[in-house]
């Protein structure tokens, strides 16, 4: 059994939600590491060696979806599960997520920080250490 600590990759623009979530999953014994633009994600997440990314579609510099597509078509990085956060609520953005490898998406607007580590514990149960 590995005890260490799973490690998030959150990559969120908005400085006060990625400082609550951050702060909330810190609380409940994650590892977070942040990025502030796509390209800071890109580098983050061949580096780290991460569980989780929760991903923003809406960022500085590389659109998330992007980030989304390019993680999954890095060996290195495909098979980190990615949970979309996003104010982008139609059903063509959430469709074009989950076509591009996210497996959940969440509407930032109805979230909640407990929602958001129901999730990130369900999808890690899901993913042994």
């Amino acid at each position: 059994m590995n005890d260490r600590a799973r490690t998030i990759l959150l990559v969120e623009d908005d400085r006060f939600l990625r400082r609550a979530a951050e702060a909330t999953l810190r609380q409940r014994g994650f590892t977070v590491v942040t990025a502030a633009d796509g390209e800071e994600a890109l580098r983050q997440a061949g580096t780290e060696g991460l569980d989780l990314i929760l991903l923003d579609l809406i960022i500085p510099k590389l659109q998330g979806i992007e980030v989304l597509r390019r993680l999954k078509q890095d060996a290195r990085t495909a098979p980190i599960p990615v949970i979309v956060l996003s104010n982008l609520g139609q059903g063509r953005d959430i469709e074009q997520a989950m076509e591009a490898g996210a497996v959940a998406y969440f509407i930032k607007a109805n979230l909640s920080l407990q929602d958001l580590v129901a999730e990130v514990n369900k999808v890690l149960a899901e993913r042994p250490a």
